[in-house]
């Protein structure tokens, strides 16, 4: 039908507005801030994203034959546990962020070159779970994309009370601090009900 996106297209879509989600935690944060972990197994904004990274990379680069050509050291085998989950005092946002980027354009170019039932083999899931489509390893990036997007929502709201799922779309109710201070102490109160009471209502 005439002027329906195909399923490649509207792929892309749900991975992209995943991917800016992600970039746009990182706005408007001090280096210190966009690197500290601020949970007790060390998760961080920059992480995250070098993190997000580095596996798509993966997925949509050398599991289909395509490997992407910069060299990623903290996704290599013998790479340090999680260092793929935190910036090196070398790396600075710019270095990350710039590569996330780069990792996008390759693998929009995988994406045009091969049709959606394109086999790949993903080296870390189980031999029962390949060879894989591009179809499947699009939309388990998407799941993964956007997974990571929130915990950095959670995390950016935690530093400094910035939320919502995009800056042109924040997908919130549009209440001033008062509204949600007032929100807020309704959400506690119908939880200390429980506290008080675990068998109510």
């Amino acid at each position: 039908m005439s002027g329906v996106p195909t399923t490649e297209v509207v792929l892309l879509r749900y991975l992209q507005a995943g991917r800016e989600a992600a970039l746009w935690k990182l706005e408007g944060v001090s280096e210190h801030d966009a690197r500290r972990p601020l949970t007790p197994t060390g998760t961080n904004l920059l992480g995250v994203v070098k993190h997000l990274a580095g596996t798509e990379a993966g997925y949509l680069g050398s599991v289909f034959g395509r490997p992407f050509p910069e060299p990623l050291p903290w996704m290599s085998d013998d790479a340090e546990p999680n260092s793929d989950m935190y910036a090196a005092a070398s790396e600075s946002r710019e270095d990350v962020v710039g590569l996330y980027r780069r990792v996008w354009a390759a693998s929009d170019v995988t994406v045009a070159a091969l049709d959606l039932d394109a086999l790949g083999h993903v080296p870390w899931w189980p031999p029962e779970a390949n060879p894989v489509t591009l179809h499947r390893v699009l939309i388990h990036l998407i799941a993964e994309t956007h997974r990571h997007a929130g915990h950095l929502d959670i995390l950016r709201e935690e530093l400094d009370g910035t939320a919502g799922m995009r800056a042109e779309a924040p997908n919130l109710p549009g209440g001033d601090a008062e509204w949600w201070a007032a929100y807020w102490r309704r959400v506690s109160e119908a939880a200390d009900r429980y506290r008080a009471d675990p068998t109510h209502p």
